[in-house]
């Protein structure tokens, strides 16, 4: 989980805009996520296929917990 906000600590994914097997461009929003003060896209920090998705909608995440997995392609 990114922080998306100064003092955010958890963040709750509300839904997941890509889903295992896509190709994610560096931008590309893959998650909309929860704040405590509203609601944010969340934008992929790499590129590659989603391989794996770790938490699923409804999760309240910790800043910095995995929640999914990119592999390079190449």
């Amino acid at each position: 989980m990114a922080n998306l906000g100064y003092d955010m600590e958890t963040g709750k994914i509300v839904s997941w805009s890509k889903q295992v097997g896509d190709t994610v461009e560096r931008g590309d929003v893959i998650a909309e996520v929860e704040t405590d003060k509203t609601n944010v896209e969340m934008e992929s920090l790499a590129s590659g296929t989603l391989v794996e998705v770790t938490r699923a909608a409804g999760d309240e995440v910790p800043v910095g917990e995995v929640i999914g997995y990119l592999e390079a392609d190449g």
